[in-house]
């Protein structure tokens, strides 16, 4: 090759690489025009958490349930497919969540201890957006009301929030609070039971707490209709609680939109949680003759009883149930098909939240963050209602949508859990995130779904008497869940107890969660991951192994 044949080409190269530059360097401009607006303004963050909301809907492959409005979120943003709770129980996971740290560390483990008595400085996540400049309010149920104050936890909130909105005066409210019953025999019966319930109220306060919940119980299933479990009313969305509220809500969003101060806005559902009463036209999406019962087969051989949960929570409390631990086919299928019925209607609200963003000219700069507070059993291995560690309890829903993440529409199939949401917002919000947290921020995943920004999930829940008190620490990984039991007394945050049983599931291989594989020596390298992990997280150790045990007890000597 001359000279000039080598001059020729190096400036053939220069000038490629020339363009190219060039090619990269409009990209970033034009990408930096879109950007610098939603960077100049403020993110503002709708928080949407649902009660018993399991991930049935389509984006997250299932077909049988109608929810069109939550499937356009998820082709915003991404669907989290593998996200736990920290615990199965509405009070607890919802403390978590709001703070972003564990149970064991927010010491909220039942209904009925309130958040800032036992933790008076833990921090929220609206309170730390109120500190850093927002509006902050919201209505429904964002936490459980058992466990903070009067005001749903007064510290949060900037604008006072709205435990409910009232309902027209021709409409009047539905019987049951938030349960609301429709039908007039229904409302009829359940205010009769209301009656007599504050009567023993105002006899029993001597006699305790527990004592008034179980004689309320007995009240409501001792009057037929007073507390059925499922209502399909013809009436439109407004004359029940979720749908009056979003009314309310879609009005507060217009109040801020208007505002100079981002917002934060909490609109929470209280269904799916029993009882199952939706307007009648969300039941005639379904046929019930065509509704599949789960395919998960009964008890898992060779795990005891207290290991599972047989729907205490809808035996107990609602008429018709019987006590009998094998419901019959043609009420399990009412009780799925109400179930379906109300994710549909909560649907609904959830696209006229998604519309008013639009409307009120915020959609681009604001972050929506839906959530369930739990999975939900319905019937797979005789389990009800959620309070277990089995999968159907543990994974939850949660689906982010930033407008400014790189990757929209995508499914992460990483291991995240519920305390990552609070770092999470921080970082798509750029607030610095909060020392004190024990999440791990997912804008990684966000932006790639690929990602991983932990190993496994960590999930607990306790089986109390039994005849002695155990929890059980729970890791889900993308394959595999370990459950860890422990006799210990976790209220005291100890950190080590006496083995009393494992519990491994390999999903790759037995996704109907049939088989427990802890004592098979070909999982002990997975199960010895699972130590590691638990050791890293200094929590659930073990120092003896109980001599009744079921599972792995020789490994773990």
């Amino acid at each position: 090759m001359n000279h000039s044949t080598q001059i020729s080409t190096s400036t053939a190269v220069h000038g490629s690489t020339m363009s190219c530059f060039k090619r990269q360097y409009m990209a970033t401009f034009f990408l930096l025009l879109i950007c610098i607006p939603l960077m100049a303004k403020k993110m503002n963050v709708l928080f949407i958490p649902i009660d018993d909301l399991k991930p049935l809907m389509a984006c997250y492959g299932y077909d049988q349930i109608h929810s069109p409005n939550i499937d356009r979120l998820a082709s915003m943003g991404t669907v989290f497919m593998n996200n736990s709770c920290q615990q199965a129980i509405c009070g607890p996971s919802r403390a978590s969540l709001m703070t972003g740290r564990y149970p064991h560390s927010t010491k909220v483990f039942d209904l009925y201890t309130k958040m800032r008595d036992v933790n008076p400085d833990i921090l929220s996540i609206p309170q730390y957006f109120r500190q850093n400049g927002y509006d902050t309010t919201g209505i429904g149920k964002t936490y459980d009301p058992r466990c903070v104050d009067k005001f749903l936890d007064k510290p949060s909130w900037s604008i006072r929030y709205h435990k409910s909105n009232p309902f027209p005066e021709d409409i009047g409210a539905p019987a049951g609070g938030t349960g609301g019953y429709r039908d007039p025999k229904v409302m009829a019966a359940n205010n009769k039971a209301a009656k007599l319930i504050k009567q023993m109220r105002a006899t029993s306060r001597d006699k305790g707490k527990a004592y008034m919940r179980k004689k309320s119980k007995e009240i409501y299933r001792s009057i037929p209709f007073s507390k059925p479990t499922v209502e399909c009313a013809d009436v439109p969305d407004t004359h029940y609680v979720d749908g009056n509220n979003t009314t309310k809500a879609l009005e507060l969003m217009q109040q801020l939109a208007k505002s100079d101060k981002p917002f934060f806005l909490s609109v929470g559902y209280s269904r799916p949680h029993l009882p199952f009463n939706a307007p009648k036209k969300y039941w005639d999406m379904y046929d019930r003759n065509k509704i599949s019962l789960t395919d998960k087969p009964g008890m898992i051989p060779g795990l005891p009883t207290w290991v599972y949960q047989f729907g205490t929570e809808m035996r107990q409390g609602y008429t018709e149930v019987p006590a009998r631990r094998n419901l019959p086919e043609d009420m399990k299928r009412e009780l799925i098909h109400g179930y379906y019925a109300c994710v549909s209607y909560i649907d609904a609200q959830v696209g006229l939240l998604l519309d008013g963003l639009k409307e009120n000219g915020v959609k681009d700069n604001t972050i929506v963050c839906l959530w369930g507070d739990h999975g939900f059993h319905l019937g797979d291995h005789e389990n009800w209602c959620k309070h277990s560690n089995f999968e159907e309890a543990v994974r939850s829903p949660l689906i982010i949508a930033a407008p400014q993440q790189l990757q929209k529409g995508a499914k992460s199939e990483s291991p995240v859990e519920f305390v990552d949401i609070f770092p999470t917002l921080c970082e798509l919000a750029d607030l610095e995130i909060p020392s004190v947290l024990e999440g791990k921020s997912l804008v990684p995943q966000l932006n790639n779904a690929e990602a991983e920004v932990r190993k496994a999930a960590f999930h607990a829940y306790p089986r109390n008497g039994m005849p002695v008190d155990k929890m059980g620490y729970s890791l889900r990984s993308k394959r595999y869940r370990y459950v860890k039991w422990l006799q210990i007394d976790y209220k005291k945050n100890e950190k080590t107890g006496i083995l009393v049983g494992t519990e491994l599931y390999d999903y790759e291989k037995d996704p109907k969660e049939t088989t427990n594989f802890a004592d098979n020596s070909d999982y002990a390298k997975v199960v010895a991951m699972f130590e590691d992990e638990f050791k890293q997280r200094d929590i659930a150790q073990h120092r003896s192994v109980a001599k009744e045990n079921f599972g792995l007890a020789a490994f773990l000597k």
